[in-house]
């Protein structure tokens, strides 16, 4: 064992859970990550509640009791995601309170078949935060052009967001704005800026896994050469521009009215390429104020064989930059590449929901009470 996890925390690198499950919140393990593994927030997607709810028996009690009701299953899933958050928020409830409310938080995301609808995802990402009902509550809103102007709205109406599947610097930036505008807004009608937090949730590994996929394509030694190089060099960028943007005359106006800065967040941190070292995308994404949302597997082996030597971030720009520079004169579009991973996130996360929408449909058919 090492102290990396301890080492990575020190840095100023907020260790967050990436999966939450009934089974893990009843039977101790949430709790013992916090006190052990330095584990100081919890995210959530339609993914993870998918593979949640349809392995084991954890959810079967409620799952009868909505079915006796015979709750819509969109009802029946809202029922049982925000229970596993709320119960999920009161676990990290103290991590919360020790920091400001700046860690301790659960994510949660909205409906993903509302991501090209600015008003549907207004609407309930108010619902969910309603739902939920806990201060230390993100809600999930994707990075879609659809989402930036939905992104401002909750913000200026006092409730915390994670915005998820950022994939461009282009997008990054504009997620920054529209954060700014909400605060801005929320300034304007006299919220207190103070208890408003964000987190940019900008994926890592799978710009890797599409850049690398178009690299082996071309099979030259001049592309290899750029393997498992862009991710790095995106998420770094993305950390620049975060630095040029917090350190505005716009931003410093909203940080004397007490504001909190928007933290980068570094998503989609487990290394789908065995060629690659498990904690590659933890390693080297070093940099204060920033957060790590991982899964079991990269936290453990973070815990196991995670080098963490001070801030990796720092001084890469110019490389970063030419890194990203070689893979477009391969001909590999970049833009193409972050639309397209856009695009595959919320599909992705759209067909899990529907996964989610028929397993659980199936299950309150098979808990119904008999007729009559």
């Amino acid at each position: 064992m090492t102290d990396a996890l301890k080492r990575l925390s020190e840095e100023g690198v907020a260790i967050w859970l990436d999966d939450l499950s009934r089974k893990r919140i009843t039977s101790g393990n949430l709790a013992e990550l916090i006190d052990q593994q330095h584990v100081v927030g919890v995210t959530t997607n339609p993914t993870i509640f998918q593979k949640a709810i349809s392995e084991g028996d954890g959810y079967d009690q409620q799952l009868s009791d909505l079915a006796a009701r015979r709750v819509t299953v969109e009802e029946a899933i809202r029922m049982i995601t925000t229970a596993d958050v709320r119960d999920a928020a009161d676990i990290l409830r103290p991590v919360y309170d020790a920091t400001g409310g700046q860690d301790g938080r659960v994510s949660i995301e909205v409906d993903p078949r509302l991501a090209h609808d600015t008003k549907a995802t207004v609407a309930e990402a108010k619902q969910l935060a309603w739902l939920v009902d806990r201060p230390n509550t993100l809600i999930k809103i994707p990075a879609t052009e659809a989402g930036l102007p939905a992104i401002t709205e909750v913000i200026g109406n006092g409730i915390s967001v994670n915005v998820t599947l950022i994939f461009s610097l282009e997008r990054y930036r504009k997620v920054m704005d529209a954060y700014l505008s909400g605060l801005e807004k929320a300034k304007e009608r006299g919220l207190d800026l103070s208890q408003i937090h964000s987190v940019a949730s900008f994926f890592v590994s799978r710009v890797d896994t599409e850049i690398d996929k178009r690299i082996d394509a071309l099979g030259t030694d001049e592309a290899k050469a750029l393997r498992g190089k862009a991710a790095l060099a995106n998420a770094r960028l993305a950390y620049q521009a975060y630095e040029e943007v917090f350190s505005s005359d716009r931003w410093s106006a909203l940080e004397k009215a007490g504001a909190n800065k928007q933290r980068p967040l570094w998503a989609s941190t487990g290394v789908k390429d065995k060629a690659y070292k498990s904690t590659l995308y933890v390693d080297e994404l070093v940099a204060p104020n920033t957060v790590n949302t991982m899964p079991e597997a990269t936290l453990l082996a973070t815990e196991e064989s995670g080098e963490i030597t001070g801030n990796t971030i720092a001084g890469t720009y110019e490389q970063a930059r030419a890194d990203l520079d070689a893979v477009e004169k391969l001909g590999i579009k970049y833009d193409d590449v972050v639309q397209l991973l856009e695009d595959e996130g919320v599909d992705k996360f759209e067909a899990s929901w529907n996964d989610l929408l028929k397993s659980t449909e199936a299950e309150l058919k098979r808990l119904a009470p008999a007729e009559g």
